[in-house]
């Protein structure tokens, strides 16, 4: 290791590793190990990293590291001078105990400098010591890599000594650590580096000698056919896709599912080839979820769709490992796989269908939703008397509330559903409306368990919306109830995905035109809550829960705004809890009032105003005119009797930033008042007649927010 500075090339060549985390895996493992270096001075400033990933092997190539390690000056406070050292100036016990425990048990007490911090002096080691060597420093950072992989569980197993037992995700067989071409000489779960890897499993069975850490992704992709780079991998696998499809004149979907499952199938292969597969157009006659569901899930297929419509296709794509002059066995092999796995998928179908969707409300009855809440069909009786009120105060047809709300879990009972519990809902939907139930009441169990609602609801789908509402009422009344509430990171009922589904629907509802911003609305959280409470019968929900969740939802929903607006305009209004329909256009108003000149002199007055009345004992009065001596005061009050009209007729009729913006206008006065008007006078007529002012003040300017949040 003649050069001072070399590429370093490091890997652990295991087992299949986990496919979803492989990804997370390879970044992990190498940024553990360039934090380490760095750490310990190893690295060049102008080193770049570069992850690589694959299913045997986790490594990581650094473009510039230090053979050596520059030395590193330090500066050791120790302890007191006349705790240090005796009488005599000669070294303590306890002195002589602290360098041996700072490694400095060989310097020269004499040498020790004295320094004071201004009430008594220290001893202090100064001295210079040498740079971590490479080998001392990527050993630690390779055993820093192992140690804090994220991965939940590890495996344990012997090494072939029978002895030693060593703990990783996966059995590891390989270390390769080069250093330029020079093998560094580490080792790390009963492996000595090296450099020698292995490259495909079947395509290149030779071990493979790598000249240097360079070389390694060229030699990897012509020696070992393997292209070592995830991201390389996954970008050619995406092009294969794409080629194909266009070629055929299909699509691969627009869904979410798609980039994941090709980030899945990037962890599963090392030479990715895409060959085309096809099945018989008959399985079409079964709805395409299934027949997707069962490609993408079971087999890794990439189903492909025709434009524009979106419908299923006969064709699919097929990620494979081997690439092969004549693919006719890998794709004739895959189609023979598939084939009963559609087969089965139009068995469940059909069979399904053979029993209408309310015949199978009853056996809802033998199904446990929890030990302490009932059944299931107890449950389905609760969301639909949820659903009814939420459907009697939106003026939606309460008879098909209540039909979604008995149909919604009857699809539990079926086999596909048993099978492939993901279309829970969706197949609900289909064999409904093969049993002639309406439009609305399909399109209710369709969505019933989509995470938010996010477009305005029209008629067509207000009973969907009910339905969705009355759900995770329900759920959030229910769970909460016997103590479930979310801790920390642990939600297993899901009640903040609900809450934030409840948000949705409150903002689609006003959206749709359901819910007016100048009403509180026929329907409010606190009166969904208490349908949802008295569901359970009379006094099995303790009123306190219905606050607990109510503020809940209020906290997610900030948390949610804050995303996007300034914190203390989102405070401002979740102070007051309004009615949840109008949050979002009050925050957006409180935006634009705390845009104006205005702003901050009238929160800041708001804020006093409103300490100032916590202080107050006793009941505050109205205001008399004729105790009205200042001209400053006399000037708010009319200020307040011209501007408190119009800005009341504009929150009536939902316009907070109109209602705000007139309130601006205050603040010429407001600030005159506090200028020129001792509040706390000391006759009590007066000081109460100016308290009751303020209060006027403070009522007018809070109806919109809690204005004093806007304050710095």
């Amino acid at each position: 290791m003649t050069d001072a500075i070399r590429p370093l090339l490091l890997e652990l060549l295991t087992e299949e590793l986990p496919p979803k985390a492989l990804r997370r895996l390879g970044e992990a493992f190498a940024e553990a190990i360039r934090l380490s270096l760095d750490a310990n001075g190893l690295l060049a400033p102008d080193c770049r990293m570069q992850p690589y990933a694959t299913p045997r092997r986790l490594a990581v190539h650094l473009s510039a590291v230090r053979a050596q390690a520059p030395d590193q000056h330090y500066a050791e406070k120790l302890m007191p001078v006349k705790v240090g050292l005796d009488g005599e100036g000669r070294p303590t016990p306890a002195l002589i105990k602290k360098l041996a425990a700072k490694g400095l048990d060989t310097i020269d007490v004499a040498a020790l400098a004295r320094e004071s911090d201004g009430k008594q002096e220290y001893l202090v080691a100064r001295g210079t010591a040498p740079g971590a060597s490479l080998a001392a420093g990527l050993k630690q950072a390779l055993d820093a890599a192992i140690d804090g992989l994220p991965i939940p569980k590890v495996m344990s197993y012997q090494l072939a000594d029978g002895v030693t037992t060593v703990k990783f995700v996966r059995p590891a067989h390989g270390l390769v650590a080069l250093f330029g071409a020079d093998v560094v000489d580490i080792a790390a779960l009963g492996l000595s580096a090296g450099r020698g890897t292995l490259g495909h499993r079947f395509m290149s069975p030779a071990p493979i000698a790598l000249r240097d850490a360079d070389s390694y992704v060229d030699q990897l992709a012509e020696s070992g056919r393997v292209i070592a780079s995830f991201d390389a991998r996954r970008a050619d696998i995406a092009a294969q896709l794409q080629a194909h499809a266009e070629r055929l004149g299909a699509t691969l979907g627009d869904d979410p599912e798609v980039p994941a499952l090709l980030d899945e199938v990037t962890a599963l292969v090392e030479h990715p080839t895409v060959y085309i597969g096809e099945f018989e157009p008959r399985f079409l006659e079964v709805p395409q979820e299934c027949l997707i569901l069962t490609m993408r899930l079971n087999q890794k297929y990439f189903p492909l769709f025709a434009p524009g419509t979106g419908k299923l296709t006969h064709r699919f794509l097929i990620v494979s490992n081997m690439h092969v002059a004549d693919p006719a066995n890998i794709v004739e092999g895959n189609q023979r796989v598939v084939r009963p796995r559609l087969a089965d998928a139009q068995f469940f179908f059909e069979t399904d269908r053979k029993t209408p969707l309310a015949a199978r409300v009853e056996q809802l009855g033998t199904i446990v939703y929890h030990n302490k809440l009932g059944t299931q069909l107890q449950r389905v009786e609760r969301v639909r008397a949820v659903a009814r009120g939420v459907a009697q105060a939106l003026g939606a047809d309460p008879r098909a509330a209540d039909r979604a709300a008995l149909l919604a879990k009857a699809d539990l009972g079926t086999q596909m559903v048993g099978e492939f519990p993901e279309l829970q809902g969706i197949m609900g939907a289909y064999y409904a409306q093969a049993d002639g139930e309406g439009a609305d009441v399909v399109l209710a169990l369709r969505d019933q368990y989509r995470n938010r609602l996010d477009t305005a609801v029209d008629a067509a789908a207000l009973t969907a919306a009910v339905l969705f509402i009355a759900e995770r009422a329900e759920t959030l009344v229910g769970i909460w109830s016997i103590g479930l509430a979310p801790t920390g990171e642990r939600d297993p009922y899901g009640l903040r995905r609900a809450a934030l589904g409840v948000i949705s629907a409150f903002e689609q509802l006003a959206a749709g035109g359901w819910l007016q911003p100048s009403e509180n609305g026929p329907l409010t959280l606190e009166g969904l809550l208490r349908l949802a409470a008295d569901s359970f019968g009379p006094g099995q929900i303790a009123d306190n829960v219905l606050a607990e969740v109510q503020a809940f939802v209020y906290e997610r929903y900030r948390n949610q705004l804050a995303a996007e607006f300034e914190r203390n305009a989102v405070d401002a209004v979740i102070a007051l809890s309004p009615p949840l329909h109008q949050v979002a256009p009050r925050v957006r108003a409180v935006t634009a009032f705390g845009a104006l000149p205005e702003a901050a002199s009238l929160a800041a007055a708001n804020k006093r105003v409103g300490n100032l009345l916590k202080k107050t004992e006793g009941e505050i009065g109205a205001v008399q005119a004729e105790r009205l001596f200042e001209p400053a005061e006399r000037a708010l009050a009319q200020t307040i009797a011209t501007l408190s009209p119009r800005a009341q007729s504009q929150f009536e009729a939902g316009d907070f930033a109109g209602s705000l913006s007139t309130l601006a206008q205050a603040r010429e006065p407001v600030d005159a008042f506090f200028a020129d008007v001792m509040v706390m006078a000391d006759d009590p007529a007066v000081r109460a007649n100016r308290l009751a002012l303020l209060a006027e003040l403070h009522g007018l300017m809070n109806k919109v927010a809690d204005i004093s949040r806007l304050a710095q």
